[in-house]
């Protein structure tokens, strides 16, 4: 099955990406499938929810006012997005939120305590998935549910080759890795649900996305906020001058190539992937 979100509007009066102090504003990228993996998730009013990689927090805030009566405990590696995200729940009052930064493979996380485990983007990156989902999977009582949002193969994801091929057409910069931790870690379904079976998850499922994400209001902004991410930050800094320019002009033509009119949008390809933590609890 695949699902859409309603772009149109979108389309029509996308949110300039305007990140703090360097920050990439992935929300504003990702309002499309923010939308249909908030419908996944199904946050109840007296949920206790886990947000693993939650960044500046907007699928936390999001659950917790949902669960209105419930709790929310966000966790994400970097500093500075927690800041931001404790900032903004701040700022709207939410008082049922909890931050932590920790590696949520490793963390001691209570036992059985969570009605609910999401991730927008965020657990894609851990060094053994088996052991991290299976620690996860500890914090959770039986029965609970994992709702997952993952990017598909780097060749579904137009965002990742053309981008990452404008900027090194004219070097020799080796291939992406395949293997290990990464945003594609979890793109074969196969290996996902081989990875979930592992850590003590049954009824797998996942449902096809397939939305735009959106990079800025026309090409000057995008390309600002390209080369925020650090991926393509490093591979301009690795590259003299001369060649370094000849990437931002193809860059640039890139973003151009792109630009809707209402938007610069680039095709995109996700999975929402579910399942429910085994009634049986997994051995510690």
């Amino acid at each position: 099955m695949t699902v859409t979100a309603d772009a149109s509007a979108g389309a029509r009066s996308p949110r300039p990406l305007t990140g703090q102090a360097g920050l990439f504003d992935y929300d504003a990228e990702l309002r499309l499938h923010n939308e249909l993996f908030r419908a996944a998730a199904r946050v109840g009013p007296r949920d206790r929810v886990l947000d693993i990689g939650c960044g500046t927090g907007q699928s936390t805030r999001e659950a917790a006012r949902a669960a209105a009566t419930g709790s929310v405990v966000g966790v994400d590696l970097s500093a500075p997005m927690l800041e931001r995200a404790r900032r903004l729940s701040d700022d709207e009052g939410l008082t049922n939120i909890t931050y932590r930064r920790a590696d949520a493979q490793v963390h001691r996380f209570p036992p059985a305590h969570f009605d609910l485990c999401i991730s927008r983007f965020g657990a894609m990156f851990f060094t053994d998935p088996i052991a991290a989902y299976t620690n996860i999977g500890r914090a959770l009582r039986p029965g609970a549910r994992l709702v997952l949002l993952v990017w598909q193969g780097r060749d579904r994801n137009e965002w990742a080759s053309a981008i990452r091929r404008s900027l090194t057409a004219a070097t020799a910069a080796p291939a992406p890795p395949t293997g290990g931790p990464g945003p594609f870690s979890l793109a074969d379904p196969a290996v996902t649900r081989g990875v979930l079976t592992a850590a003590g998850f049954t009824r797998i499922g996942f449902t096809d996305v397939h939305e735009p994400v959106f990079y800025g209001p026309d090409t000057a902004t995008a390309f600002d906020n390209v080369l925020r991410l650090r991926e393509y930050g490093d591979l301009l800094a690795g590259l003299d001058t001369a060649t370094a320019e000849q990437a931002r002009t193809r860059l640039r033509a890139t973003l151009a190539a792109h630009d809707t009119g209402n938007g610069v949008y680039f095709d995109s390809r996700a999975w929402i992937v579910t399942a429910r933590r085994h009634r049986s609890p997994h051995p510690a």
